[in-house]
């Protein structure tokens, strides 16, 4: 089970660090000196690692986005003539470079990729 462990001095959330000369692991604050010997020598990660498509739908309205890009493209679904377009953020090794599109149409909203 894991538990979140507090500074005493300052009372913000402790981070693991590796003491690496003396070979131990320490729970230390960021904003102060404080810091204490690890009782548990588990330190779990968990990291969410989104696709490309679930990367498109985390803002809703792309097309109304003031800083995107825009191109003259066709939307295949509803033959408007605009789009917004952005690169994958994907930091994965695996991930090609990709353009996504948007529909700048509000009421089609269609995505694809090029």
């Amino acid at each position: 089970m894991a538990t979140f462990k507090y500074c005493l001095d300052c009372n913000n959330l402790l981070y693991p660090r590796e003491d690496k000369q003396n070979r131990r692991l320490l729970f230390a604050c960021r904003n102060c000196q404080y810091e204490e010997d690890a009782d548990n020598l588990c330190v779990y990660r968990h990291e969410i690692i989104h696709g490309s498509t679930e990367q498109t739908m985390i803002v809703a309205d792309l097309s109304a986005d003031p800083t995107l890009p825009r191109t003259n493209v066709t939307c295949e679904k509803c033959g408007n003539q605009e789009a917004v377009f952005f690169q994958s953020t994907s930091r994965r090794a695996d991930a090609k470079m990709t353009l996504f599109y948007v529909c700048s149409n509000r009421n089609c909203g269609h995505r694809w990729t090029g």
